[in-house]
């Protein structure tokens, strides 16, 4: 009789070894288990042959250097863990000669991209470690000069440079007061909306800095209360909303010890990029208007102490005209490098400092990213020639000739290129297996694989993880990429409830062949529960050229809800979905799309998940919201037809409303707004705040905690 109970242990123990393990949120969001490796720290030398990274020791993390050609995993160190061991080390860059090192330590985030820090210098000869300038801290933005002898920095909204031989530090702008002046860094909206704080540079010369001004003493100001003490901290910022006044920007020029002058760029709105040359003392400006459909482009020239500015080209849209930070000054000092929607599709252009301007590139695709010039006059960028799913390297000449794809055409390849462009590190990933980093050389040969996560992709086998499969959708109007995960046991004879995550927005799309992270894992949870996830970019999406982007002008929300309704009409004709069981999730723009798919859509979607949503572009920045909309005073229409607020009485589902209550970018207002509407209509929702959390909502066990609730919502709901 023990013989037998043994016997029937052994086999159910067997059994339970033989399954597939199962993913759970606590596995995905409390102990984070499912992080593939990097590779971390990558920084190219100045001689473009050998590059150096940070490495971790039984010490703490040091810098160590490699050389492309031949790289070998430990490689020299240069900054060895003892020297950092009492500073720490959350980021590092050399001077010119690469003798000195700059060590940011006790980041603090304030935004997005912004932050506070602690800086030390390093001498790699002596090995003396110093404190920047502890009389002054934390500082921003810290960097050497290009000839290495000074760093510059900003605290308290002004400029500061240090002065390394001597030690003094001198003060080069005085009227920067929070929450009226700043200096050479971006107040909340540019960061936010045009991706830069940086807003100030040296001459290659070394002898003055460029910056913006910013004087934001008319911006109206937000509050969010912050809930730590018995009452309650009130946080107070600038924010300009749709309609309402900006900072007014200008442009200065300062010596070290010289006074600050003005730089005239005639009438605009904003500044939005501004970039030195690299052999000259020649610095290009943009400058863009309102309605953001005017972009021109300046150039101030310094030669000795005389000073001239002239305007040498103007680009202009029926829409609008994008800013990134593809724009690169040649060495020839006459031409730059930029990209542009002109001719329907992003592409390279060369641009002459006399306003000629000539194509690089062409063809149905889009550019995503440039990524600069060689001595033989090779441009290397990346883009979606392959199709909007896909992102590869190539090169090609300056005329235009010679074009070559340099990495995997599908999937999705970046690059971060050494100086010189003679060698990058490739990242490269597929909807299905994680992150690859490869050493190249510029023709994209591979010279060794520094991490390719196979240990990583051997421990998701036990889980049995779906494949993530490319689909389409037939849209409103026009054919949508979409991706779809089945459970791994899908059967087409059952009928299975549909979980649709979206973002829907401009500028950014979900539906892309490339390592999903955490995203991915938990989609994979929802399968494993027996849900069929699926994604679709809808119209105003990116990478399929400037019309299909650009067709939700003055109408945000219109053309997408449209096609996630023809998409849901689609999904409920297929045999082996529950077309009374399909649901919808998104976040901030993709919360704003939920909203409105639960409304003017209810007759569709069962149940809707809205985090961090915009539910009135009337209460979202001025530069996002007028780009694409105007202002409310000029296209009201727009911003009320397509508002959920003023649909909430079709309500008919299960719908959740999830916000931080310190959300500096999508504010709190605008579910308090939702929730409004949604009394007065008497209807019924689900809410919950999480407090003094931002537009990420995570810190703590925060992430853990939300998405066990949404996943617990759906389950209950769906």
């Amino acid at each position: 009789m023990k013989q037998f109970i043994l016997f029937v242990c052994i086999c159910s123990v067997s059994a339970v070894f033989a399954q597939d393990k199962q993913l759970s949120v606590e596995k995905i969001w409390k102990y984070y288990e499912f992080v593939p490796s990097s590779v971390a720290g990558f920084r190219s030398m100045n001689d473009g042959n050998y590059f150096s990274k940070t490495t971790n020791t039984s010490e703490g993390p040091s810098v160590t250097k490699h050389k492309f050609a031949d790289y070998e995993g430990e490689g020299e160190t240069i900054i060895p863990a003892k020297l950092l061991k009492d500073i720490g080390m959350d980021d590092y860059s050399f001077n010119a000669d690469e003798t000195k090192a700059l060590i940011t330590t006790k980041t603090q985030s304030i935004y997005r991209r912004s932050y506070t820090a602690v800086h030390y210098l390093i001498d790699l000869n002596t090995q003396e470690v110093q404190p920047l300038d502890p009389e002054h801290e934390p500082q921003t933005l810290a960097e050497y000069s290009p000839d290495g002898k000074k760093v510059s920095y900003i605290y308290e909204n002004n400029i500061y440079v240090k002065d390394i031989a001597s030690g003094n530090v001198r003060r080069l702008t005085h009227d920067g007061l929070k929450n009226k002046v700043i200096n050479g860094t971006t107040d909340w909206v540019y960061e936010e909306e045009f991706a830069i704080t940086k807003a100030y540079g040296w001459s290659p010369d070394s002898e003055h800095i460029a910056f913006l001004r910013f004087d934001e003493s008319e911006v109206r100001e937000y509050n969010m209360k912050f809930f730590n003490d018995l009452y309650p901290d009130l946080y107070t910022f600038k924010y300009p909303k749709a309609g309402e006044d900006n900072s007014k920007v200008t442009a200065h020029i300062v010596s070290f010890y010289g006074k600050i002058r003005d730089i005239d760029l005639g009438e605009y709105e904003y500044i939005p990029r501004m970039k030195w040359s690299s052999t000259e003392n020649k610095l290009v400006l943009q400058t863009l208007n309102r309605h953001q459909n005017e972009l021109k482009y300046h150039l101030m020239t310094l030669d000795g102490t005389e000073m001239s500015v002239k305007s040498f080209y103007t680009e202009t849209s029926d829409t609008y005209v994008e800013i990134d930070d593809n724009l690169l000054i040649l060495d020839d000092g006459n031409t730059i490098l930029r990209t542009s929607e002109q001719d329907g599709y992003n592409h390279i252009y060369a641009l002459t400092f006399d306003g000629k301007s000539r194509a690089v590139t062409s063809g149905n695709w889009d550019v995503i990213d440039c990524y600069g010039i060689d001595e033989k006059n090779t441009v290397y960028y990346s883009s979606a020639e392959f199709g909007p799913l896909y992102q590869s390297i190539h090169k090609i000449k300056l005329d235009g000739s010679k074009k070559e794809c340099i990495s995997e055409k599908h999937g999705t390849s970046t690059a971060d290129f050494s100086n010189g462009m003679k060698y990058f590190i490739k990242t490269y990933s597929t909807a299905n297996t994680a992150p690859v980093y490869s050493l190249c050389n510029s023709k994209g040969k591979e010279i060794t694989v520094m991490e390719d996560n196979s240990a990583f992709m051997e421990k998701l086998a036990p889980y049995n993880l779906s494949k993530k499969e490319f689909i389409t959708f037939k849209g409103h109007e026009t054919e949508l990429n979409g991706w779809v995960i089945k459970p791994a046991d899908f059967d087409p004879s059952k009928k299975y409830p549909v979980y649709i995550n979206i973002y829907g927005g401009p500028g950014s799309n979900t539906v892309a062949d490339e390592w999903g992270g955490f995203n991915y894992m938990y989609h994979q949870l929802l399968a494993q529960s027996g849900y069929l996830v699926i994604s679709v970019d809808p119209r105003g999406t990116m990478r399929r050229g400037a019309e299909f982007k650009k067709s939700t002008y003055l109408e945000l929300g219109k053309l997408e809800t449209e096609d996630f309704i023809a998409v849901a009409k689609e999904l409920q004709t297929m045999n082996y979905v529950d077309p009374t069981r399909i649901g919808i999730m998104g976040w901030s723009y993709g919360g704003f799309m939920t909203s409105l798919a639960m409304t003017k859509g209810a007759d569709y979607f069962k149940m809707g998940i809205a985090v961090a949503p915009v539910t009135n572009w009337r209460y979202y920045d001025n530069i996002y919201t007028e780009r694409f909309m105007r202002t409310p005073k000029e296209n009201a229409s727009g911003y009320d037809e397509n508002s959920p607020i003023n649909h909430v009485e079709k309500l008919k589902g299960k719908y959740l409303l999830i916000h931080g209550s310190g959300d500096d970018n999508v504010h709190y207002q605008n579910t308090m707004e939702m929730v409004n509407a949604l009394v007065a209509a008497d209807k019924d929702f689900d809410l919950f705040i999480y407090p003094n959390k931002n537009h990420g909502i995570y810190g703590g066990n925060t992430r853990n905690h939300l998405f066990r609730m949404m996943y617990k919502y759906t389950m209950e709901n769906l």
